[in-house]
């Protein structure tokens, strides 16, 4: 029986979107330093559900005889993160690398619990992403087609 890491570029496409969750995670380390209070808990259960993503994604690579891709040290920011906002919309920002990284993973496999674990992420990643667009004062707050760029 083939396995979900069996085809080259479902093996690619998880390797791609590991990644995205390791600097998701990355990020939200960076931003709980710049976010106000009342966010902290919303940050907090974001970055879990990435961690549990990663977590998952590192056994599916382990299980099938793959090295999953390792988490950088550090993350380039697509600008500065020097206050509230611009840590919500770098948030926002992982939150759509996200998306797009599990899109391509849905695009490649037919594995059934790797095609729920996308889909559940995917939409997690749009809704998320409201938030964090919200505070950064960033529109439109809802991507027409989560995933796509």
């Amino acid at each position: 029986m083939a396995g979900p890491l069996d085809d080259t570029d479902t093996r690619s496409a998880v390797q791609a979107v590991l990644g995205a969750e390791h600097a998701a995670i990355w990020s939200a380390g960076l931003a709980t330093a710049y976010l106000p209070a009342g966010e902290q808990t919303a940050l907090a259960d974001a970055a879990l559900a990435h961690r549990e993503r990663r977590d998952a994604l590192v056994a599916l690579c382990e299980a099938a005889g793959v090295a999953p891709a390792p988490a950088a040290a550090a993350y380039a920011t697509p600008r500065p993160v020097t206050d509230a906002a611009s840590a919500a919309a770098l948030l926002a920002v992982a939150e759509d690398d996200t998306a797009v990284g599990w899109r391509a993973v849905l695009e490649r496999t037919d594995d059934p619990e790797l095609r729920r674990t996308g889909v559940a992420a995917v939409v997690s990643a749009a809704t998320v992403g409201v938030r964090w667009r919200g505070l950064a004062g960033t529109q439109p707050l809802v991507a027409s087609f989560p995933g796509m760029r």
